[in-house]
């Protein structure tokens, strides 16, 4: 009896080890047959009915004479005569300011009104210099009468001739400090004394930033104002050694503006310049801008352009094959075909220029020669791909 008894466990014990190393045996199975689990969820199947009900079609990726790009960087500006900086030339206290921020002004109009004593000391000194030379002409007549008759002497004539080509230049040094400063000769000439003087607008535009308020006094030479004319707004671009050399003058550039919705402008590169911009290796390149759809384009807003540098021949794809997810682009290779089912996977790619329907690829894994792609209907794989993910 304890013979049979101890059989029993023992028949016990033999039966579960084989069940643990059966166990053991099945996982491994299940590791093994792992990996062709996850290469269904990248690799799709469909017949050659499923694919005519969905509109699949099947074509070679084709070497079509696309534009070669450079893409560059940079902010729009306006040349320096189109910016003026509405400075003092002669100290004073501003009376009065005429215009605000963001006003359209017209070269020659009335910004502001400064009070200055030095203007009353130089139209007095003008108004005498001018009354005090009434004389010194006459005198200059008489004498120039009477060298010519041979009564008078040469000392006497050279006196005057020099005190009247003095006096001259004397006025004339007076109108040209009053007329900078915008005073009409002819409002004063009567004996009419202005202690204000006007600052005048350089050039026609924009108000931008004031910077003084009414009451202030102000140093010579200080700008308390800057008028910008964008009218001949033009972009500055960097473009860096490696691209240098495909850049030149007359190249159509679309530019996108960054920070506005990525709308685009057409323009044309008018000028490179022959130096390197600090120490970046980039060189500014300026290009002219097509505004013709009259967009508010303001100096220091950001852009991203695409310099066209000529034709190449380039592997392109319908852009219809080309899908986008998660931050990055692909196209759907065939990777056996049958009369049952065709076989898809999906392969990653870089775009690059996109014209006349067509878009440049750049596949991060060498593909075979005469390779076939899903042409049309990519989109239908993606959702079928995103589903067999998800499950």
């Amino acid at each position: 009896m304890k013979f049979i008894k101890y059989k029993s466990v023992f028949f016990i014990f033999s039966v579960l080890f084989f069940l643990s190393c059966s166990g053991g045996t099945s996982d491994e199975g299940k590791e093994k047959q792992q990996p062709a689990e996850e290469d269904k969820t990248t690799a799709l199947s469909l017949t050659n009915e499923q694919m005519q009900s969905v509109g699949i079609s099947i074509g070679e990726i084709e070497q079509k004479n696309l534009n070669t790009i450079v893409k560059a960087n940079g902010q729009l500006a306006v040349p320096p005569q189109n910016k003026a900086d509405v400075s003092v030339l002669s100290g004073g206290i501003i009376r009065k300011i005429t215009v605000l921020e963001g006003q359209q002004v017209r070269k020659g109009q009335v910004l502001a009104t400064i009070e200055n004593q030095d203007l009353i000391r130089i139209q007095q000194e003008y108004l005498t210099a001018k009354n005090n030379f009434s004389y010194v002409a006459a005198e200059y007549e008489r004498q120039k009468q009477l060298k010519a008759a041979g009564a008078g002497t040469g000392k006497f004539y050279q006196s005057a001739a020099a005190n009247y080509n003095s006096e001259r230049a004397r006025i004339s040094a007076f109108e040209s400090q009053l007329r900078q400063m915008g005073i009409a000769i002819g409002k004063i000439s009567g004996g009419n004394i202005i202690s204000q003087f006007p600052l005048l607008s350089p050039i026609s535009g924009t108000v931008g930033q004031i910077t003084a308020n009414t009451g202030a006094f102000v140093q010579p030479g200080t700008s308390i104002m800057e008028v910008v004319d964008n009218s001949k707004i033009h972009c500055d671009l960097i473009v860096f050694e490696k691209d240098l050399m495909k850049v030149k003058i007359g190249q159509s550039v679309d530019f996108m503006l960054t920070n506005q919705e990525n709308q685009q402008i057409r323009g044309t590169i008018n000028g490179i310049n022959k130096s390197f911009e600090n120490e970046s290796k980039g060189v500014i390149v300026h290009a002219v801008i097509k505004n013709t759809a009259h967009q508010n384009l303001i100096p220091g807003m950001y852009v991203t352009a695409l310099i066209s540098v000529g034709t190449e021949l380039k592997p392109a794809v319908p852009v219809d094959a080309v899908i986008r997810s998660e931050g990055k682009e692909y196209i759907f290779v065939v990777t056996a075909e049958s009369k049952p089912a065709v076989n898809f996977v999906k392969t990653e790619v870089r775009t690059g220029v996109t014209e006349l329907g067509f878009i440049q690829i750049n596949p991060l894994h060498q593909l075979a020669e005469n390779v076939k792609i899903v042409t049309k209907g990519a989109f239908y794989l993606q959702s079928m791909s995103a589903g067999s993910a998800e499950e």
